[in-house]
């Protein structure tokens, strides 16, 4: 096992990241495209900071990004925020029961919102149609991704979320991109 790189902490200014906040923390782990670079979101205003960095980015309308983590770890709020950054209105809730909830921005991109929370036999996979819908354009979320692992295509961007020990509020979370695609994605996301 090859021992990963660190880099120095970053602090980003308040106006350009977190409004709620005096800074955020990048640790980028790796410099490796696949290495993951590891965020520290101190409040829930810093969740909704990022996912508006990431809907102002062009190439977020045609990705897939897998959200990792356990129960309350903030894979649905993020997604409500990245939504409503996107212009979606309406009720956004979590789809799993459904597996899938579609929404549809003001400007027409589709987004599918996966959650393969209680998905169990890959024969679902094709019996609901969803290779057509990751064929389809549009951007793909999909949280619970490893319960489908064997079906789903190679994500652009993974998020890994956890609560960070003894602090319910904050989460520690850890981008890695998978095609060239997602790092281009996590580099303007991250530079702006």
């Amino acid at each position: 096992m090859t021992r990963a790189r660190h880099l120095p902490s970053v602090r980003l200014r308040a106006a350009r990241c977190c409004p709620a906040r005096q800074h955020v923390r990048i640790s980028p782990i790796s410099t490796a495209m696949t290495s993951p670079i590891r965020l520290i979101w101190l409040h829930e205003a810093d969740t909704a900071a990022f996912a508006q960095r990431l809907a102002a980015q062009p190439a977020l309308r045609q990705l897939y990004i897998a959200l990792h983590g356990d129960l309350g770890a903030g894979k649905t709020t993020l997604v409500r925020h990245l939504l409503r950054a996107l212009g979606v209105t309406g009720r956004i809730k979590s789809p799993t029961y459904a597996v899938l909830e579609p929404h549809e921005t003001p400007d027409g991109l589709a987004v599918s919102h996966f959650d393969f929370y209680r998905f169990n036999d890959p024969r679902e996979w094709a019996d609901a149609g969803f290779r057509d819908v990751f064929a389809a354009p549009g951007l793909k979320l999909a949280e619970w991704p490893e319960k489908a692992a064997t079906v789903l295509p190679m994500p652009d961007l993974a998020l890994q979320l956890s609560v960070s020990p003894g602090d319910d509020s904050t989460r520690i979370v850890e981008l890695s991109a998978h095609t060239a695609a997602g790092q281009q994605l996590l580099t303007e996301v991250l530079a702006t």
